[in-house]
């Protein structure tokens, strides 16, 4: 039977949750989880790239290439985008997305239109999604409740 994590009088007025983890792995977390997305996408673009044959020298650098570009735009999105108006906010987030997801499939040989309808459809359902999310988390003058 599951119970609810303890949390005391202040923790429950607040609204605060437990936070299992110290801030010290939070730490190392911000920095190893865009790191290890970053690996398994520069993967998948290399493994989309040589399309079942052989892996190459070149086919490495590429994944490993795409992989250090993923890391640098996710690290400095996780910084920047924080920062900005819940609009702006979403739109980074979504071109993020929708760009990840048009390179990952224009590297599988399929057609440039296709690969841009994939990315901006990717796109506008992210940004709507993240628009909604970080709209119902402020107040009316754009701070946010969490």
């Amino acid at each position: 039977m599951a119970h609810a994590a303890p949390r005391n009088r202040g923790m429950i007025e607040q609204g605060r949750t437990t936070d299992v983890f110290d801030a010290r792995t939070h730490r190392a977390a911000r920095i190893v989880l865009p790191v290890l997305a970053a690996l398994v996408y520069g993967f998948w673009a290399a493994a989309n790239r040589r399309y079942g044959g052989p892996i190459t020298g070149w086919n490495l650098l590429f994944g490993f290439l795409t992989a250090l570009v993923f890391a640098v735009v996710l690290v400095t999105l996780l910084t920047v985008a924080p920062k900005l108006h819940r609009g702006l906010h979403a739109l980074a987030w979504a071109a993020f997305a929708g760009i990840a997801v048009g390179f990952l499939f224009s590297q599988s040989n399929g057609s440039i239109y296709r690969s841009v309808a994939l990315g901006v459809g990717v796109m506008v359902g992210t940004f709507l999604l993240l628009f909604y999310h970080y709209y119902t988390k402020e107040d009316a003058e754009g701070h946010r409740r969490e």
